[in-house]
């Protein structure tokens, strides 16, 4: 087959790569530009989005492996797409992720649209990421399901991606463990075979991608009693305990963020856990839409345990979650991913949270 791997200059791409090759296909790596400044600028590895020399690894590694490799330029679509979304998210008191959304509209979407516009001639568009696909014929659909390595598993950060989408995806490391994937690297001298796990989707200050002036307003608490000041609802998330600068008896946790007022609402940790919350923008991948009831795992958040909850349909496309036991931090702004057993039923975004 014909076959274009998104590379990312890492370990997991570049086994990808090497594993689809291995495998008698014909290849061409392709990668995105994210950055709009000069590469090479220090403090900013260990990042996609940074001007940093994963561009370069990556056509080091496509060049051993013999095979073509294209850099697309989708720095505007990226900053119009991603960093415009994660700004008013932060601004309006809600915490995003932004690496779902780059998934869904940038590298699953932009990146292959760009290389088929291009003229390259592709039938499959395959990544690093530790998922699996499966096609159920009793339904019709593309499943998408949690990677053989639970550790790595990275089908949280996919539920957004369309059936038209899956149908057209390779994750070739879905059934492997990390190990696994390293020494075969190791093995096959590629030059990342050490190279460390990538850490955020960014990794320089903040302020540099939120250029908003410190906004000075009231930390409160549950009762609305004044505690202190904070620096901007955006330099906070649901759950924080550290760095809200504020004395008390017990430890004081951020409980929730009024963007409209400029406050913040701090409690204690009892008060941080929630029994349900509303979730919309929802994006169904096992069935076509939610129309009733369901018994689920869901994960409030992509480090987090999967926890038992009921999802109900409600007007509007918005989804009803009832935790079996109150969850902490429930954060709005952040993705609410539904699974049945190692399958991703679909996910939305938390809008709010009782």
């Amino acid at each position: 087959m014909k076959i274009a791997v998104g590379m990312s200059g890492g370990l997991d791409s570049s086994v990808a790569a090497l594993l689809l090759q291995r495998g008698g296909h014909e290849l061409t790596g392709i990668t995105m530009r994210l950055w709009p400044g000069e590469p090479g600028a220090p403090g900013r590895r260990g990042a996609c989005f940074g001007p940093d020399e994963d561009v370069e690894t990556a056509r080091q590694v496509c060049l051993g492996l013999g095979i073509p490799f294209i850099a697309f330029d989708c720095a505007a679509t990226y900053e119009e797409m991603v960093l415009r979304y994660f700004r008013e998210e932060y601004l309006a008191g809600r915490t995003p992720n932004p690496c779902v959304r780059c998934n869904e509209l940038v590298k699953f979407g932009m990146l292959p649209q760009l290389a088929q516009s291009s003229g390259l001639a592709f039938e499959y568009f395959a990544t690093g990421h530790y998922a699996r696909l499966q096609f159920d014929p009793g339904v019709g659909r593309f499943l998408l399901k949690k990677g053989v390595d639970s550790r790595k598993d990275q089908s949280y950060f996919l539920y957004r991606l369309t059936q038209d989408q899956l149908s057209r995806t390779l994750f070739p490391l879905g059934e492997l463990l990390k190990a696994r994937v390293r020494q075969i690297a190791r093995d096959a001298e590629l030059p990342v075979h050490d190279k460390p796990e990538s850490q955020d989707f960014y990794s320089g200050n903040w302020t540099d991608i939120i250029p908003q002036p410190d906004r000075e307003g009231e930390i409160v608490d549950s009762r609305g009693r004044v505690l202190g000041k904070h620096r901007g609802v955006w330099n906070y998330t649901i759950g924080q305990r550290k760095g809200l600068g504020i004395a008390s008896s017990e430890p004081l946790y951020v409980i929730a963020i009024d963007a409209g007022p400029n406050r913040l609402v701090v409690g204690t940790e009892k008060e941080t856990f929630r029994r349900s919350c509303l979730v919309g923008d929802c994006n169904w991948i096992a069935r076509e839409t939610l129309a009733e009831a369901v018994d689920v795992l869901v994960k409030i958040r992509s480090a987090a345990k999967p926890a038992g909850a009921t999802i109900s349909p409600l007007d509007g496309g918005k989804t009803k979650v009832h935790f079996a036991e109150p969850l902490q931090a429930v954060t709005p702004g952040q993705s609410a991913v539904f699974y049945q057993d190692d399958v991703v039923l679909g996910g939305g975004i938390i809008e709010t949270a009782e």
